[in-house]
């Protein structure tokens, strides 16, 4: 059942608040937090690479660098950093809704850079979006306890920064396959953290506890997440894969509500019900080259 793959991949993803929570309690910074994920997921995925065994998977030209600096600090540091503050500054819940814009600003983005038409029905989900997002910004404006406006501005940088992986990794896409851009958007993101947020210096404290939740961190909502969801991708229809993939936050907000005991208003409920109503607007009739990178979530 290939479908089961999907499925998998999107509760791995949906359970990502519980590593990030654990983590800040140990007191690593949101930073500090991206650049475990990257650098653990980066060490994970070189034997995955090694076991494909094919042949010039990890060469690239010069001239590509950019593609790759925009896929991981542009896009990976960036999403990754908005996210788990979000998830800190309001809930689990509304971050990851936050985070499920990103389509929204695939279709604003890909009509600005790319170049691609703007339908109807993009137009429908473009305006499905904002009147969710409107709500959730009511609600919590209204008196939520869980509610911060930086949180919430920062929440949508992490669907802007998703947006901008499907951008750069589509034009990436003319020249690599999505290993080869999974494996430098990693390397490029640790290249670039890891001189700046020197996380180990707080491990030699830390119980085991902490050490088990970092490698967790890469290895269950990262690499495994990515490999059962290319797997599932590779035998189901992208439109379905992309449909199946909305598990994610359900998932997540049933981590919030019974691990973190958080609270969903109404309005928010509503909030939250049109937005993944625009993801699966834009999942219908897809072709598969437009939802593999576009549709959440890949990383």
């Amino acid at each position: 059942m290939p479908q089961l793959f999907v499925i998998l991949a999107a509760l791995s993803w949906g359970f990502i608040s519980l590593f990030v929570k654990k983590l800040t309690i140990y007191g690593f910074t949101e930073m500090e937090i991206v650049t475990i994920r990257v650098l653990y997921a980066f060490i994970l995925l070189i034997p995955v690479v090694i076991f494909q065994q094919k042949k010039g998977i990890l060469r690239i030209k010069l001239i590509h660098l950019p593609y790759f600096f925009g896929t991981g600090l542009f896009s990976i540091v960036f999403f990754n950093w908005c996210y788990f503050t979000a998830m800190n500054k309001l809930s689990v819940s509304l971050a990851v809704m936050l985070l499920y814009t990103s389509p929204v600003f695939v279709v604003l983005l890909s009509y600005f850079i790319l170049k691609e038409k703007l339908t109807k029905k993009k137009l429908i989900a473009v305006s499905v979006t904002i009147i969710g997002c409107s709500m959730i910004a009511l609600a919590g404006s209204g008196g939520g306890s869980q509610w911060n406006q930086t949180g919430f501005i920062i929440g949508l940088g992490a669907g802007l920064g998703y947006a901008l992986y499907s951008i750069f990794g589509k034009l990436a896409l003319r020249y690599y396959n999505s290993t080869t851009i999974t494996f430098y958007t990693f390397f490029i993101a640790s290249l670039c953290l890891v001189p700046f947020y020197r996380f180990w210096e707080k491990m030699s404290q830390l119980p085991i506890d902490a050490h088990v939740y970092m490698i967790g961190l890469a290895l269950i909502p990262t690499v495994l997440a990515y490999i059962l969801y290319t797997i599932g991708l590779n035998r189901v229809e992208s439109s379905t894969a992309a449909i199946l993939a909305t598990i994610e936050p359900a998932a997540a907000i049933f981590v919030g509500i019974l691990l973190f005991k958080e609270k969903l208003f109404f309005l928010q409920f509503i909030g939250i019900l049109f937005i993944l109503s625009s993801v699966l607007i834009l999942s219908l009739k897809r072709k598969t080259a437009d939802v593999s990178l576009s549709a959440p979530r890949e990383l």
